[in-house]
């Protein structure tokens, strides 16, 4: 057994063959199991998701052995899943919980796996703690993990399969006003980039009358050779297929379907802040939704104008979608989202979900009968613009650069004076005309990562342009 097992942000990831192992997943599996019986939650059951990485069916038919050994009802998906989609099913079908084979958005040669509890969100922080305890226990303990085979627990009724589309897609139905797109007539480019998202949005879009293209459907493990990551730098095919077709919109998802990614009818890529910021609006003006709006530190604060502007509260969050998770289990969020590219909405599920806020773009387009510019345009005249960037720096010595961040804070940056500086998650710089700068040391690599927002272009490279510096000087020092 090589290395040690730790939960990120969202779960737990490693690379196939390395650490990504049948016996560690068996571990892995162990812990969730042992966490399940914890809390009593045995009688309940667990559903076991997977997306089309490799070997997806034999790594999630593994931890169904795992689970039925311990007498724990588990319920295998009939085919590749997006992660919403098993979330969904904790939910819609009150299980303990669910363990999903992914990595999302990471290259071809990683896997993961999500945790999914019983209130369907992301595994909060001292859950995640809890699994690392006991995964630390089963490695010390080299005793071999007990399994049942599959034939077995079928004949005990603890092996079930569950499909959970219909049920889904009857959900997103009562969440998305299908007649008003129907009305618009639309043209849209679906991009399933390979990933789990398959086969979910395309059909809904259609039977709202959508003339729907649909890209790179194809089960494919290596992705197409790239990453199944809905960023600008992945989504060249989609945007010179929405200029070719004519669409108003290119819609795609990742590899397990849980972030989302937009390009308009002249093939320009919509950062996930501009989809955040015309959602909330959409949200607000035309479906006349109230609630709390929740972001975290690394997203755009026009989403605070907009709240002050209707008399919302705003809540911050670290980075993470599990903090938003978190909110939403609260109850009365509008919507939560970061610029990472995940959000969800009211009467939904505490988790990101790419599908549902993608048929709720489509579903702003055929409300507003306007192009995503014109949108945003009009967003800009009632709350103003704001520039966002994201710089990753490099760092000879990380702790050494976080000792002079301590000792040297900032008091002015490119001649605005440091109004504020804000711990919840990094350093957060507030400035005088209300730039802000976020910096946060990555937790795998040795590198500092800046987020960056300001009132003009100008402005935003003059803020980094200072940053940089002054983080150089802080490598020198």
């Amino acid at each position: 057994m090589s290395g040690k097992i730790a939960f990120g942000t969202d779960g737990w990831r490693a690379i196939f063959a390395d650490q990504f192992t049948m016996e560690n997943v068996r571990v892995v599996t162990k812990a969730i199991a042992l966490y399940t019986e914890e809390n009593g939650l045995k009688e309940r059951g667990v559903i076991v998701g997977y997306d089309r990485r490799f070997m997806g069916r034999s790594f999630a038919e593994e931890v169904g052995k795992v689970l039925t050994a311990h007498g724990i009802l588990t319920f295998l998906v009939n085919d590749a899943t997006p992660t919403p989609i098993v979330a969904f099913g904790v939910k819609h079908f009150g299980v303990s919980g669910a363990i999903m084979l992914t990595a999302s958005h990471n290259p071809p040669e990683y896997n993961g796996i999500k945790y999914i509890p019983e209130y369907a969100g992301p595994a909060s922080a001292s859950i995640t703690s809890r699994l690392e305890e006991l995964i630390s226990q089963i490695q010390i303990d080299t005793k071999q993990v007990d399994t049942m085979q599959i034939k077995k627990a079928k004949a005990l009724k603890l092996y079930k399969p569950i499909l959970l589309k219909p049920h889904y897609e009857a959900h997103i139905r009562r969440l998305i006003q299908l007649e008003t797109i129907k009305q618009a007539g639309l043209a849209v480019v679906v991009d399933a980039m390979h990933g789990a998202g398959s086969g979910y949005m395309g059909p809904i879009l259609q039977e709202a009358g959508v003339k729907v293209t649909s890209i790179r459907t194809e089960n494919d493990p290596l992705f197409g050779g790239s990453m199944p990551d809905p960023t600008k730098k992945h989504l060249s095919l989609l945007q010179s297929r929405v200029v070719e077709e004519g669409a108003a919109l290119g819609l795609a998802n990742d590899g397990d379907a849980d972030r989302f990614g937009v390009v308009d009818s002249d093939g320009r890529y919509i950062s996930p802040n501009e989809v955040l910021v015309m959602l909330t609006y959409h949200l607000l003006k035309n479906r006349q939704l109230r609630g709390k709006i929740v972001r975290t530190v690394a997203t755009t604060h026009l989403l605070d104008r907009i709240a002050q502007a209707y008399g919302l509260e705003l809540i911050e969050t670290p980075v993470g979608f599990k903090y938003i998770g978190a909110e939403m289990e609260k109850g009365n969020v509008l919507i939560g989202g970061e610029e990472s590219g995940g959000a969800s909405i009211l009467g939904h599920i505490p988790e990101k979900d790419g599908i549902l806020i993608n048929l709720l773009l489509t579903e702003m387009c055929a409300y507003e009968g306007k192009k995503i510019d014109q949108i945003l345009n009009e967003i800009y005249s009632q709350f103003g613009q704001l520039f966002s960037a994201r710089l990753d720096m490099k760092v000879k010595n990380k702790k050494r650069f976080l000792q002079y961040m301590e000792k040297h804070p900032l008091h002015q940056v490119a001649g605005y004076t440091v109004t504020s500086i804000g711990r919840i998650d990094g350093w957060k710089i507030v400035l005088e005309d209300g730039d802000w700068i976020l910096i946060r040391p990555s937790g795998t690599e040795p590198l500092i990562r800046i987020y960056c927002e300001a009132n003009g272009q100008e402005e935003l490279d003059k803020v980094l342009e200072a940053v940089r510096d002054w983080i150089e000087e802080g490598e020198d020092g």
